[in-house]
């Protein structure tokens, strides 16, 4: 897949076959994440994958977060607020997540570095499963959480859960949005 397919083509998948994937495909997908940049190569994420009985104890710690869409009533449509229930009652039975940490240092500069780095390795690897024909969806909110989430995959108190990647196969149509064009300014 040509690039720009690949980046007209990734979208949020939120509805998944629960067709397991197996640990090379997995492997591929994080090789792609780890060839991100990062200042001064630092490299400060770390890839936590849950499979099996862990994913499943991912899924039930999610599905706690539920009680706590309440507090997106003012900001989505009543049907959009089901549709979030729905997926985080089983993360769209994707038999994949995967958890990126990164080390925080407390230097605010540092920091924001590592996030960013972080975020580029996500797209990466967002990248390289729809280059696959599988489907991936980034979560960055998870905060209600968080505490079960970090004990499930391990995370180290010196680390920060960024984000989890659900990966899988697709069983849905993609909802395309439009995209904002009216983000850039040249200067001259």
């Amino acid at each position: 897949m040509e690039l720009l397919d690949a980046l007209r083509s990734r979208h949020s998948v939120r509805v998944y076959t629960g067709e397991p994937i197996d640990e090379d495909t997995i492997r591929e997908v994080i090789e792609a994440a780890i060839l991100a940049p990062s200042s001064f190569n630092a490299q400060p994420w770390c890839f936590h994958v849950a499979l099996g009985e862990a994913r499943k104890r991912v899924g039930e710690v999610m599905a706690l977060s539920t009680q706590y869409l309440e507090e997106y009533v003012d900001r989505l449509e009543p049907e959009q607020l089901d549709r979030a229930a729905e997926f985080y009652a089983d993360l769209g039975g994707a038999p994949v997540v995967i958890a990126a940490s990164v080390a925080l240092t407390g230097d605010e500069d540092t920091d924001c570095n590592a996030l960013l780095a972080t975020g580029a390795a996500i797209e990466n690897l967002l990248l390289r499963a729809t280059d696959l024909g599988l489907g991936a969806c980034s979560i960055t909110a998870p905060h209600w959480v968080v505490d079960r989430l970090r004990e499930i995959f391990d995370i180290s108190d010196d680390r920060k859960l960024a984000a989890l990647v659900l990966l899988g196969r697709s069983a849905e149509v993609p909802l395309m949005t439009e995209r904002r064009h009216d983000v850039v300014t040249f200067l001259k």
